[in-house]
């Protein structure tokens, strides 16, 4: 990865990073991601992150986060890309969810790599990747 890439971290491994049990390799990427400001978001990510909030204690590290890292754009083209890679994955076999559509095809179109902990996201980027070649 290079240095200073924006790398949106994916809800899967912001709830890792959240929790005081979980899972180690995660939460230190997500500490470096932080620490350098390569750490991004999306829209529905938050939207995610905030409809699992618990307590006060959890809304105020979203509350935080918002002001700390940028929220890269659900643009219309994200919308575009995100129903092909929809129709794509569906001929490769798998229905994927819909979050997980939108927040691979707003990575893609902005050029910026994934932090993740999914298995529908490793899937889309494997046909994404199939496309392009």
């Amino acid at each position: 990865m290079e240095k200073n890439k924006i790398v949106l971290v994916d809800t899967s491994s912001w709830i890792e990073a959240f929790r005081i049990t979980g899972r180690g390799d995660i939460r230190e990427r997500v500490r470096k991601l932080m620490i350098d400001g390569s750490a991004a978001w999306c829209d529905i990510i938050a939207v995610e992150l905030w409809n699992g909030a618990k307590g006060d204690y959890e809304r105020q590290k979203l509350s935080e986060l918002e002001k700390e890292i940028a929220c890269l754009q659900t643009t219309h083209e994200v919308w575009r890309l995100a129903r092909d890679l929809a129709q794509r994955c569906r001929q490769a076999g798998k229905t994927v969810p819909v979050a997980d559509l939108v927040i691979t095809a707003c990575a893609i179109f902005h050029h910026a790599n994934i932090e993740h902990n999914d298995a529908h996201i490793d899937f889309i980027l494997k046909v994404h990747s199939a496309i392009r070649k």
